[in-house]
């Protein structure tokens, strides 16, 4: 059974536990940890999406986060962010491989599956640039179906339309396009 720790509205533990079960029958909050995988390709920023499997409870066959997942209790954002990359696209990291881009609340319900599913959690938001070879990747396949890149506009845009292909959390998104329109300031 996984446990979680119970935070604050800022993502910090408040000292008490939830199962996952409970977390998401009754909205308790809880931590994730988002991982985007970017690259730029033809002059223009890309990121590689998971197209989430059939049998997840949430959002099945979407394209999703890089790599996502809970904070599991007593663990780091960073360490959690690392073990996830490495569970769901085989990727080993080191701690500076991923940079710390922000942080933003996730708090919705909807049905899924015939079943109420509440989410309440903040989620830490991790930049990952180094090349990466989709053939290569070790799909977790209970989560993940496929993976593929796409303009990061083009997903911006897709999300703000609610087309049914993506469903990226949108501020976890613009976390990322912030980051990266930083970033090329700084280079220039």
């Amino acid at each position: 059974m996984e446990i979680f720790d119970i935070t604050d509205d800022n993502g910090i533990p408040t000292g008490d536990t939830v199962s996952r079960s409970d977390a998401h029958d009754n909205g308790i909050p809880h931590r994730t940890a988002h991982i985007w995988i970017v690259r730029k390709e033809g002059g223009k920023y890309q990121v590689l999406l998971q197209k989430r499997s059939a049998e997840k409870e949430s959002f099945p066959g979407m394209y999703d986060t890089s790599s996502a997942g809970h904070i599991q209790a007593g663990d780091e954002p960073l360490e959690s962010a690392q073990r996830e990359l490495f569970e769901e696209l085989g990727i080993k990291t080191l701690a500076g491989d991923l940079t710390f881009a922000g942080k933003f609340h996730i708090k919705y319900e909807m049905e899924f599956h015939g079943k109420m599913f509440k989410d309440n959690e903040v989620a830490f938001v991790y930049v990952y640039e180094k090349p990466v070879d989709i053939s290569k990747l070790k799909l977790q396949t209970e989560e993940v179906e496929e993976v593929r890149w796409f303009n990061i506009d083009e997903v911006h845009e897709g999300c703000m339309h609610r087309d049914g292909t993506f469903c990226v959390p949108m501020e976890g998104l613009e976390i990322v396009m912030k980051y990266l329109k930083e970033k090329e300031e700084r280079l220039r």
